[in-house]
């Protein structure tokens, strides 16, 4: 089942994805899979979102040996 979001009001792209995601990052992803919603800024309370998986990566790949980059 897909992750969902319900807005509070005044919410922004990447206030969710700082609380969903623990980074700003990924906003771009959020706007993608919820593109009927890409022309706000603010969000009013009460906007169901859907939030979808990312894949985990690597903070920092320059510390890993070249077949694991």
């Amino acid at each position: 089942m897909p992750k969902t979001y319900t807005t509070s009001q005044g919410d922004t792209w990447d206030i969710i994805s700082l609380k969903m995601y623990g980074s700003e990052k990924f906003v771009d992803v959020l706007i993608e899979d919820n593109w009927r919603e890409q022309s706000r800024v603010l969000f009013p309370s009460g906007v169901v979102l859907s939030i979808p998986e990312i894949a985990q990566t690597t903070k920092d790949s320059r510390n890993l040996p070249p077949w694991r980059r």
